[in-house]
């Protein structure tokens, strides 16, 4: 059995992630802003009031864990905010980079003591991040927040591998959630078994990759 921390752990996906490894038999140490219905019926230990972008908010989770060990963290937590060019909304731009890419950095280096040899660090990020997959423009905030993630996870698996710790960049898919509208193309169930196929595959000799749900690897 292992320990499993899921950030954003209240709704979407990383609820059904939560349910997904509780189903499997995995502790599941669950974090979110605040509570729902589902999360606290799961089984899972909650960790509610914690904001990602808030250091103090984090340094209070730490010492909630109080040196527990950390099999998986899985960095799920993020928001999306839609405005188009001629009315871009700046202060949702950085909200945005606060949450989806400061947010899992944070996270990770304050919770590093909690993670040893084998333990593995997932950050969600999304194909919309990639420059070279880039063919439709727009989502300024959402695409640069999580380029940016892109290359924090890259460098978090450079500086990491030599402690023994992988780190995995997973696109979750076009996922039917609230953050979505409802819209896409696959459901929460079958983008969290394929995140959780990409996790238990995630070793040192594949640290650092950037991949989709299905296993395909994903260009930067």
């Amino acid at each position: 059995m292992s320990t499993v921390l899921i950030t954003g752990a209240n709704r979407g996906i990383g609820l059904e992630l939560t349910q997904q490894y509780l189903a499997q038999g995995h502790q599941v140490l669950a974090v979110c802003r605040s509570n729902s219905d589902a999360l606290e019926q799961s089984g899972a230990e909650v960790f509610t009031g914690i904001d990602v972008s808030d250091p103090t908010d984090l340094i209070r989770l730490k010492n909630k864990l109080d040196q527990r060990s950390i099999d998986v963290l899985l960095n799920n937590a993020g928001i999306l905010i839609h405005s188009q060019l001629g009315e871009l909304d700046f202060d949702a731009i950085r909200k945005q980079f606060e949450i989806n890419a400061m947010a899992p950095l944070r996270i990770t280096e304050t919770l590093l003591p909690l993670l040893s040899e084998g333990s593995k660090v997932a950050i969600i990020t999304s194909r919309m991040g990639s420059v070279s997959d880039n063919d439709s423009g727009g989502g300024y905030g959402y695409r640069m927040s999580k380029a940016a993630v892109n290359m924090a996870g890259k460098s978090l698996a450079i500086d990491l591998k030599p402690k023994g710790i992988a780190v995995a960049l997973l696109h979750p898919g076009w996922v039917k959630t609230d953050m979505t509208g409802h819209n896409g193309m696959i459901d929460t169930l079958e983008s969290a078994q394929g995140l959780m196929a990409r996790i238990d595959a995630l070793n040192l000799s594949n640290t650092g990759g950037f991949w989709h749900t299905n296993g395909e690897a994903l260009e930067w």
